[in-house]
């Protein structure tokens, strides 16, 4: 079996000498890509190739990793790829990756992709807990991820239960709290819905502003020993060396930064680094491992230094080139976000507009079918009560009418009233009763006319009412055919027809103004970072309090409880390399030799 395999790899290292060409894998944070190379390539070749591909130049950031049996290693840029001790089979696989890390990621990051790729290597890492961050600053970072994946907040579309397959927040945090996913979103949309307005490079930028004042965040650790052999923590970051206890990766004993090293090197398995200061003596460190000497402290320790000493010289006409493109495109990102929101503010005011329209119009068409109902029963009201006053009158007449007879009938009786004694009494008695009959039928003709009378009034009012219902329904009938047509045209620009948009009243140029317009804003911008500051670490309190609550105390890992000292002491990441780097570089060496 095992001539076997030894017979498998020489055939494989014959084919490699003699074949022109051999293939690898790159994986970059979001991609993975697939290059034939000569086998002539040196390093620099295949990173300037991958550089090319993805659009990078701001290449002094990355490199080109491999795995080394139990460990990884660089690419070097002036070495044969095939000459590297890198896998056997192919295609073989780097990943591309940041080597180095920026002091200030808000300055130094010029181009949206070098942003983009620190980003997304940064998230894995706080995710992948290679960088300790607290839950309160982990419950932010998210909900800028979000901002940068979705957009702005909305409600209508970002439901309960939408981030319900993401992974936005360490195992370590979700295990500290007694707190169940629908908890976790509803923390982090709230924070998400305060983010309206920032693009997904804003979004980005923000999360690196916060992640790059965590403590582990651009540190490279290894561990080493001492002359008095004790086993240490070296730390390799953009500010310099720090060393550490192994039991704590947040907060270090010792801090050297790179304007106070002159030179590193290293013989085996010691490293010797020689201060700037003359007055003091070279402090030496072993690593147990002559591999990771070789492949990764030193070449960290070079390129920091050199990029530490790049930061504080003037930019190379390339860079300065580079952060000129890139404030024009910002400028122009700006024009173009404003000419949108522009835009976005006529079309949601034209459609308030028409919503209005539409509102007013369904209120004048109710109001006109109420009238219209009114009119029905006020005509159907006045023909009732004109036919009530034609009955009251017939029955006036034939009131009078039986009135009449009755006068005639009394008449009559006058006339017959020589008839008997006992004939004229019953004659008086049936006058007497003829007589009150007559009086009650005046009476009731009376009331009967007066009715009458009544009725005509309430007729007369009946029309009036009607007059007045079809004169309300002219106004309302002449209103609803010109009020919405004068109202969208108020609401609306004169090119604007039927809420359509045009835009050629919304074309914008760049002008000396808009430039001076656009400075005076970043000016503004950097007037209120110490208020942003203020306001960021108000925030993390804020969700700090809100579920502290609910947290577990019993399985905070031994990270969380020096996070939680060094919180309760005020120390943060910058002060504390303040307060180390107060003492001098000879004291400082005079500790490290005694640890």
């Amino acid at each position: 079996m095992a001539s076997a395999i030894a017979s498998k790899m020489g055939l494989s290292s014959w084919r490699r000498k003699h074949s022109k060409a051999f293939n690898v894998r790159i994986v970059t944070m979001d991609a993975e890509m697939e290059f034939s190379c000569e086998v002539k390539w040196k390093g620099k070749d295949l990173f300037d190739l991958v550089c090319r591909t993805v659009g990078l130049r701001e290449t002094w950031f990355f490199g080109l990793q491999y795995n080394v049996k139990d460990t990884v290693a660089w690419l070097k840029m002036d070495k044969k790829v095939l000459d590297h001790d890198v896998p056997k089979e192919e295609p073989i696989t780097f990943n591309f990756l940041a080597k180095f890390y920026p002091e200030n990621a808000e300055e130094e990051l010029v181009q949206d992709i070098t942003q983009h790729l620190f980003f997304l290597q940064v998230k894995k890492q706080i995710l992948d807990e290679e960088i300790y961050c607290p839950p309160e600053a982990s419950v932010l970072l998210a909900s800028y991820a979000v901002q940068a994946k979705y957009g702005d907040y909305d409600p209508g579309v970002h439901n309960p239960g939408f981030l319900a397959q993401e992974e936005l927040l360490p195992k370590r945090v979700i295990n500290l709290y007694q707190m169940t996913p629908e908890m976790w979103e509803e923390r982090i949309t709230a924070c998400y819905a305060e983010h309206r307005g920032r693009t997904r490079d804003e979004a980005e930028m923000e999360y690196l502003k916060i992640a790059q004042d965590l403590e582990m965040y651009g540190v490279n650790y290894f561990f080493i020993r001492n002359k008095k052999g004790t086993d240490l923590l070296l730390g390799v970051d953009a500010l310099g060396l720090h060393i550490y206890d192994p039991e704590n990766r947040l907060t270090p004993k010792i801090s050297f930064p790179w304007n106070e090293i002159r030179n590193i090197s290293y013989s085996d398995k010691e490293f010797a680094i020689k201060p700037l200061d003359k007055k003091t003596d070279v402090f030496k460190f072993n690593s147990s491992k002559l591999r990771v000497n070789k492949l990764q402290i030193l070449q960290l320790c070079i390129g920091n230094h050199d990029l530490f000493m790049r930061r504080r010289r003037v930019d190379s006409l390339e860079v300065q080139q580079m952060k000129s493109q890139a404030r024009e495109e910002k400028a122009r990102k700006q024009m173009e976000r404003q000419r949108l929101a522009r835009e976005k503010h006529l079309r949601e005011e034209a459609e308030r507009s028409r919503d209005e329209l539409e509102r007013r119009l369904l209120q004048l068409q109710d109001e006109a079918q109420m009238a219209n109902e009114a009119l029905i029963r006020s005509e159907e009201t006045a023909d009732l009560l004109a036919e009530k006053a034609q009955i009251a009158e017939e029955e006036a007449k034939l009131l009078a009418q039986k009135a009449a007879e009755a006068e005639q009938e009394m008449q009559r009786i006058k006339v017959t009233a020589i008839r008997g004694e006992e004939e004229k009494r019953l004659m008086e008695q049936k006058m007497l009763e003829a007589e009150m009959l007559a009086l009650k039928m005046a009476e009731e003709s009376e009331r009967r006319a007066k009715e009458a009378e009544l009725l005509k009034q309430d007729l007369q009012e009946a029309r009036e009412s009607e007059r007045r219902a079809k004169h309300k329904l002219l106004e309302i009938t002449s209103k609803s055919a010109y009020t919405p047509t004068s109202s969208s045209a108020n609401a609306m620009p004169p090119d604007i027809p039927s809420f359509n948009f045009s835009t050629e009243n919304l074309t914008f140029d760049f002008k000396d103004t808009d430039m001076k317009r656009l400075s005076m804003e970043i000016e503004k911008e950097k007037v209120e970072y110490m208020e942003k500051s203020k306001h960021l670490q108000e925030q993390l309190n804020e969700l700090k309090t809100e579920i502290e609550s609910l947290k577990l105390k019993e399985r905070e890992t031994p990270l969380d409880i020096l996070h939680n000292e060094n919180t309760e002491k005020g120390t943060s990441k910058q002060s504390n390399f303040k307060k180390l780097t107060l003492q001098s570089t000879k004291s400082r060496v005079a500790f490290f030799e005694e640890l």
